[in-house]
């Protein structure tokens, strides 16, 4: 019986699906801190199908592309992981998509077609740079704290609890690994 597309892959399914030793999976793992398998009791590695697609990626960059470590490193750094997932899969139109993303980022936008609204949603990168000051403390008299009553949090207060959030989302999947 095969798996589902979605199951948990041990180290040794991953080595065979790619071709690869499984001391080179565990040595990746030190070079590539975007892999992170799950660790079971004993520290058996679990790999979601995501770190799969991500060590095709790197697999293909490494062994068909000729880059070093420190170039897949630098690439997966400038572009997410999600480019390297996409390199891995083929697809080569998330890839032209990722790159085009990437050079509209270096074009600064006229100031009309700056975001606007205080509605904006905090997904990924903040879009107000938040200030290390925190939740009012520290303001000059212009910022002045938002008031109680209107419901809403400041662009910096948000983009500091978004921060805390991804932290604390970290430390949970931590926990669950060494559980």
């Amino acid at each position: 019986m095969e798996k589902s597309a979605d199951a948990f892959r041990t180290i040794s399914e991953v080595a065979e699906d790619l071709d690869l030793p499984q001391h080179v999976l565990r040595f990746w793992e030190t070079r590539f801190n975007q892999i992170k398998p799950m660790k079971r009791g004993g520290g058996r590695r679990y790999y979601r199908p995501q770190d799969v697609d991500l060590i095709k990626g790197i697999r293909h960059m490494l062994y068909d592309q000729g880059y070093t470590i420190k170039g897949v490193q630098k690439l997966l750094r400038e572009n997410g992981n999600q480019f390297l997932v996409s390199v891995g899969n083929g697809d080569m139109a998330a890839i032209e998509a990722i790159a085009q993303r990437k050079q509209a980022a270096l074009i600064p936008l006229t100031p009309a077609a700056q975001p606007r609204g205080e509605d904006e949603l905090l997904v990924g990168e903040p879009k107000a740079k938040p200030s290390r000051r925190f939740f009012g403390l520290g303001k000059a008299e212009e910022e002045g704290p938002v008031s109680s009553d209107s419901g809403k949090l400041s662009r910096d207060n948000r983009a500091l609890l978004q921060e805390a959030l991804f932290d604390l989302l970290e430390c949970k999947r931590l926990l669950d690994q060494v559980r």
